[in-house]
């Protein structure tokens, strides 16, 4: 018999050597033109303003944004597997997907209190 793990491992190796083959095949063939407009930071067309005394800061909403992004994109990743393989896991699974949204409860709860979900 087979390990049942081996496609998936064949199926990773490939997209790792797809990612790694088309980047060097990008710095090998790509073309090595560079001027000063080039190596600049690209800032769409507009010149920059001088930056804030002390630095700056990003107001929180942006990482808040950003944040709410990721929390709901972890929960999705682990309640689709578990709601497919639900009559399996049984109460066990269950158990274990209520700590899992309480865990995952917290950074909302936190998200919610910082204002990250008031849309200005």
């Amino acid at each position: 018999m087979t390990n049942p793990y081996v496609p998936l491992l064949v199926m990773m190796a490939l997209a790792a050597l797809m990612a790694v083959g088309g980047l060097s095949t990008s710095v090998i063939l790509g073309p090595k033109r560079y001027n000063r407009a080039k190596l600049e930071a690209y800032e769409c067309g507009i010149q920059p303003t001088p930056h804030a005394v002390g630095g700056g800061r990003f107001p929180i909403k942006y990482y808040l944004v950003a944040m709410t992004f990721i929390v709901f994109d972890i929960e999705v990743v682990f309640l689709y597997p578990w709601a497919v393989s639900f009559g399996t896991l049984a109460m066990f699974g269950l158990v274990a997907m209520l700590g899992f949204l309480l865990l995952i409860t917290v950074p909302f709860v936190y998200e919610w209190r910082r204002g990250g979900f008031e849309w200005d």
